[in-house]
């Protein structure tokens, strides 16, 4: 048997990014908006991992294959296509990138939306989880946190063992959980074997397993069923696996890392890349006319040809609310 197994790096395209509205819609996600030096965030997950995998596999929807299909004939990159009809959680798409791989086969699930810099640490981390997913671990990157941030969830650990998943904290527990300094950023990103992967998930959560094995056995050409899609539980991989199986790793890794999820986040890696702020920070973002702030500190002003949005850079984490509101009057600013 060759030791040389086959490794894929799985990408998950699923997110919408309501926390980035108006830049982010339904038919333009935030990991296709094109701001991020020219080049998209789905694209920079292309180019990250391609030396480290010999095979790409894109887990995408029904609304947003088209645009992933783009980014990936401008890096001339062949992929394995799976093309969700409705979105059912990570749980069921994880499970679709292992239905849809050789048993042996050793899978990277990265999200499509995130920023990674420090590629000798990331490579290094890459390489550690690939190592233990082929011993049969169910492997999880944990990031070594730079601040308290309420906008993650983060893992417990003790070296490599994982001894908790946390909730997304409030800020007395990201504090408390800092200064006890064994807590990692838990960045949605994975690695394992796709036959453990799948024994894991028929032993905790024998629904999802079986209901997406009838999904992946009914697809065409990588299009999954709607109906039979629409019976599958819609839980999460981490609720699913993770918190559960007695097989998962943690990779303590110091590359940096930010999902991007909201506009506070995308302002520091904008100021981060030398974007103009003026001197009391404020920040355009989306246009090049001249803007003038006056008597305002930190805000941001958001620019698009439907909507606009002026926000202190304080309350980013309340865009969702506007899009929450957005949606419950199923406005075509969303669109």
């Amino acid at each position: 048997m060759s030791t040389n197994k086959s490794i894929t790096h799985v990408i998950l395209t699923g997110g919408v990014g309501s926390r980035l509205w108006p830049l982010s819609r339904k038919s333009l996600p935030k990991q296709y908006l094109e701001i991020f030096e020219g080049k998209s965030l789905f694209e920079m997950t292309v180019d990250r991992n391609s030396h480290l995998a010999n095979k790409v596999m894109v887990i995408g929807n029904v609304d947003n294959h088209h645009l992933s299909e783009k980014v990936m004939s401008k890096s001339n990159t062949d992929y394995i296509n799976v093309i969700e009809a409705t979105p059912r959680n990570t749980a069921a798409a994880i499970a679709f990138a292992a239905f849809a791989s050789d048993p042996d086969d050793i899978l990277i699930i990265t999200p499509s939306d995130h920023i990674i810099d420090q590629m000798e640490n990331y490579n290094e981390a890459i390489n550690e989880a690939v190592l233990k997913a082929k011993e049969g671990f169910i492997v999880t990157f944990g990031v070594i946190p730079i601040k308290p941030e309420t906008g993650y969830g983060y893992i417990e650990a003790k070296g490599d063992k994982v001894i908790s998943f946390r909730e997304k904290p409030n800020e007395t527990t990201a504090k408390e959980f800092i200064a006890r300094g064994n807590f990692l950023w838990n960045s949605g990103m994975f690695c394992f074997k796709a036959s453990v992967l799948l024994e894991e998930l028929k032993q905790f959560q024998p629904d999802v397993y079986e209901k997406s094995k009838a999904v992946w056995e009914s697809s065409k050409e990588g299009f999954l069923d709607l109906e039979l899609s629409l019976e599958i539980p819609s839980i999460s991989i981490d609720y699913a696996v993770m918190e559960r199986s007695k097989k998962i790793k943690v990779v303590p890794a110091s590359f940096s890392w930010s999902d991007l999820g909201s506009f506070e986040s995308v302002y520091d890696y904008l100021v981060s890349k030398g974007h103009p702020v003026d001197r009391n920070g404020n920040m355009v973002i989306g246009c090049n006319k001249h803007t003038v702030f006056l008597g305002l500190k930190n805000t941001i002003f958001v620019y698009t040809d439907t909507a606009n949005l002026i926000l202190q850079k304080q309350n980013s984490q309340d865009v969702k609310d506007v899009y929450t509101e957005l949606e419950r009057q199923n406005s075509d600013l969303l669109n």
